[in-house]
């Protein structure tokens, strides 16, 4: 059913969305030189890796030549990248993704490989999913872009403050996924992105407050 789901949802969407995929590819391409696409590598289900889609908010070719993660401050951003990464509309070419079914609509966010090789034997069940376009993670650390903006180090903010609880929730995912669950994770997700609420559910918070009580104790 998830398969059938995400294909038919992810085909729909690319055929709704299109006027808007021609407006954003339009804006790239006037804004800077280079592709309307950024395909990077990343690992996918039972750790293969494979390219991600998205629209490309950065110079062409800059990915790793510099910190992974990336702030507002980052001169590798293009103008209309700041556009697509404010509004997460950089993220809408991974419904090609989930066409081809090297992701899901809802599973643990694809990872770079230099991360996933810190996985241990305890985090290592997340790659038995394919990843997803949205989870409780990507949710909860909605803006963590503003954490990289303010960070000395955007590397070491990610490995100390954002990662730790955003493993925790994918084991939780890993371990109680359901497709009533996606379809709430996905309406969650919708109602973020419009309101920009800072809400999460009730199990989702309490699992978030858990770790970073955890996190502040380790400090």
């Amino acid at each position: 059913m998830k398969r059938v789901f995400d294909f038919t949802v992810s085909l729909l969407g690319l055929i709704i969305l299109s006027p808007i995929f021609l407006i954003l590819a339009l804006m790239i391409v006037i804004d800077s030189r280079g592709g309307v696409f950024f395909r990077g590598v990343r690992v996918g289900q039972h750790g293969k890796d494979f390219k991600i889609y998205k629209f490309r908010s950065m110079r062409p070719d800059c990915e790793g030549k510099g910190k992974w993660n990336v702030g507002n401050n980052d001169d590798r951003i293009t103008r209309v990248g700041h556009f697509l990464r404010n509004t997460k509309l950089d993220e809408l070419p991974q419904l090609i993704n989930v066409l081809k079914g090297d992701m899901s609509l809802v599973g643990p966010r694809p990872e770079l490989r230099v991360y996933i090789d810190m996985y241990t034997e305890r985090e290592m069940p997340i790659l038995d999913l394919k990843p997803g376009v949205t989870d409780w993670a990507s949710m909860t650390n909605f803006e963590q872009f503003k954490g990289f903006t303010e960070a000395a180090d955007p590397d070491e903010y990610y490995l100390k403050a954002v990662r730790p609880l955003k493993l925790e929730l994918q084991l939780y995912y890993r371990y109680n996924n359901s497709f009533i669950g996606d379809l709430k994770c996905l309406f969650w997700t919708v109602y973020k992105v419009i309101t920009r609420t800072q809400k999460l559910p009730a199990d989702v918070q309490a699992i978030v407050d858990k770790k970073r009580a955890e996190m502040e104790n380790t400090v």
